[in-house]
């Protein structure tokens, strides 16, 4: 039997100390432990950082606003052949990491999702929100791409996936939902595993919030507006279906694409951090 993959676990967080302890007790209790966990540090005035590393996770800064610039810089901190996503507030089961992992001993399996149950709505909330909000965002967001998007509360995908197309994601737009953005920089060819049973525990705060709603609707327009050439759904369903689905390449290095070493609370990252990956034709 092949070995599962090394994976390790990003998590960004601003101003979030409770919900991360919470998040990462839930990381620690895996059946199948992570290699390590990166929780990235967008800024906070709490105690985010002080409970990161009692937890004996790995901090790294950023210091750039937004979470797309967080989960951007944990990524490049990242090391092993699976980057695991997820958000502060995400509560993960004990069994996340085992029943993911396996999904990758196919070489053509890029990225593996499932979707959020909301906690803290009551029974009748929590069914409409699962269907107003969980179900149309990958119903949508699959007919729009050709594939299911990632989920970024819930996210697995190879790391050599994301050294392929990290000079593409707009990192520095703090207007972009970054989940979504790095499901359209994704080729259409690779596959994504939307696995239905891989459910977690998310916050259910954000759709209590209906301008905070909004701002999330305005914020997908925004990521499909600047990737317009990536994101026109014809074009992304006729590669898609006019070609077989194929794994992540390896091969040379996008020009501009080498990434700073990140700043570690505890010390210097180690010099690999620096080496810039793969790209992607096409």
């Amino acid at each position: 039997m092949a070995a599962l993959p090394t994976v390790m676990v990003v998590v960004p967080v601003l101003d979030d100390a409770e919900q991360l302890r919470t998040c990462l007790a839930a990381i620690a209790r895996q059946t199948r432990s992570a290699e390590e966990v990166v929780v990235v540090d967008n800024g906070s005035s709490d105690d985010s950082v002080r409970v990161a590393l009692d937890a004996g996770a790995r901090v790294v800064r950023e210091a750039f606003p937004g979470i797309a610039a967080a989960a951007s810089t944990g990524y490049d901190a990242a090391f092993g052949d699976v980057i695991a996503r997820i958000d502060s507030d995400t509560v993960v089961p004990e069994d996340w990491l085992g029943r993911a992992l396996p999904w990758f001993a196919d070489p053509l399996v890029t990225a593996v999702t499932g979707p959020g149950a909301f906690r803290g709505l009551g029974p009748v909330a929590s069914a409409f929100w699962r269907t107003a909000y969980m179900r149309a965002y990958f119903v949508l967001m699959t007919g729009a791409l050709g594939r299911p998007p990632l989920f970024g509360s819930n996210a697995l995908f190879r790391r050599t996936a994301w050294l392929a197309v990290r000079h593409r994601v707009h990192r520095h737009d703090p207007m972009v939902h970054d989940d979504v953005d790095l499901s359209l920089q994704f080729d259409p060819r690779w596959r994504t595993v939307l696995d239905r049973a891989l459910v977690v525990s998310v916050s259910g705060d954000p759709v209590r919030d209906r301008s905070g709603m909004l701002r999330r609707v305005q914020r997908a327009v925004h990521t499909f507006a600047v990737s317009w050439r990536r994101a026109v759904p014809p074009a992304r369903l006729l590669r898609r279906f006019r070609h077989e689905t194929r794994p992540v390449p390896t091969g040379g290095t996008p020009t501009g694409a080498a990434v700073t070493a990140p700043v570690r609370a505890d010390g210097p990252a180690p010099a690999e951090a620096s080496v810039a990956g793969p790209t992607i034709v096409g």
